[in-house]
């Protein structure tokens, strides 16, 4: 809280560490060089205990431990025009500037006094990677496939106060992150959709930038209510040639492939003439042949044998009478492609 009316206010804090403490974190391996994985670090949040506060940074923050000034977060560019930076308010690790023996550390904090008041906490933790909370997740966050399958049975049961009945459900084998196939899906429990996440990559993302945003529903999804769907993990292994399933009112699922294959079927038909293979298909078309073989003539379906031949007899009375009116001639094909529709 302010202890004057100066725009710039210095809050002073002293305390020393317990000599288990400074074991653990001595013992404790590094992340990288010169960062331990047990930290001692500083947490702000406003004065509120009408509900949890989220950390939030005063203005002109600066935190000096002991002699020397800690580096804390900046701000984060927007590329959007007129929106302003955002800072993360992220956890400042004091461990490195801190006497690791039974001697008192003094910390600091000068901050913007604008009318709000803030607490301060000092919390020692223990930092993971990304690799080790996906494995801790895999181990006690996997959800029961039937569990599952009766939360798909009560998404897709009848709404007494709706009048259109949902007979099935899509859930998309592609995750929304990175647009690869899931590996591990993921989602947290409170959230209403089926549609998982990869949690690796998920772990990842926020390991670098911690967010711990839903990207499919855009609310929170911290690492503590993540679980891990056990029966679209055991459909991912049972359903490799679909990016897209369906989940049916009994719980039940099948795959979606007709799309894409009507996609890929041609619209109209091509007849080939030519020399059929040994297994009876007709020959296809190319620039050089097959085989050295000239390539077959396609055919032009909407034109019937008596036309050409009227065609032919025209061609030839034009010939002998020059003086008479010259009727319309068909344009001749060239061989090659000649659509049929």
């Amino acid at each position: 809280v302010p202890q004057n009316n100066e725009k710039l206010q210095e809050s002073p804090c002293i305390f020393a560490l317990t000599p288990r403490q400074v074991e653990l974190i001595r013992n404790s391996r590094e992340l990288q060089p010169g960062v331990k994985s047990v930290q001692v670090v500083l947490r702000i949040c406003y004065t509120d205990t009408s509900s949890p506060q989220e950390d939030q940074y005063p203005p002109n923050i600066a935190v000096k431990v002991n002699h020397s000034y800690c580096s804390v977060p900046g701000y984060y560019p927007s590329n959007k025009p007129g929106v302003e930076p955002k800072r993360p308010c992220r956890p400042i690790n004091l461990t490195h500037l801190m006497y690791l023996s039974a001697a008192t550390n003094r910390i600091t904090v000068t901050w913007g006094n604008y009318g709000k008041s803030y607490s301060v906490g000092l919390y020692l933790v223990r930092q993971m990677t990304s690799a080790e909370l996906l494995q801790r997740l895999k181990t006690i966050g996997i959800k029961h496939p039937e569990l599952c399958k009766a939360l798909v049975k009560e998404k897709l049961r009848l709404d007494p106060d709706s009048e259109i009945a949902t007979t099935g459900v899509r859930v998309s084998l592609i995750c929304p992150l990175v647009k690869m196939r899931l590996s591990v899906p993921c989602r947290a429990e409170t959230c209403a959709h089926l549609q998982c996440f990869d949690a690796v990559f998920y772990l990842q993302m926020n390991e670098k930038k911690p967010t711990w945003m839903c990207p499919v529903c855009d609310k929170p999804a911290p690492y503590d209510q993540l679980i891990i769907d056990g029966l679209l993990s055991k459909i991912l292994t049972e359903c490799e040639d679909a990016d897209e399933i369906e989940y049916l009112v009994d719980g039940s699922w099948c795959p979606i492939r007709a799309e894409k294959e009507r996609s890929c079927s041609p619209q109209c038909p091509i007849l080939v003439l030519g020399s059929s293979d040994v297994n009876g298909l007709l020959a296809t078309p190319n620039g050089n042949g097959e085989n050295g073989k000239a390539p077959a003539d396609v055919v032009d379906l909407t034109l019937d044998s008596s036309s050409s031949e009227e065609d032919e007899e025209e061609d030839e009375e034009e010939d002998e009478d020059d003086e008479g009116p010259q009727p319309k001639r068909r344009c001749s094909y060239e061989k090659g492609l000649v659509s049929a529709c």
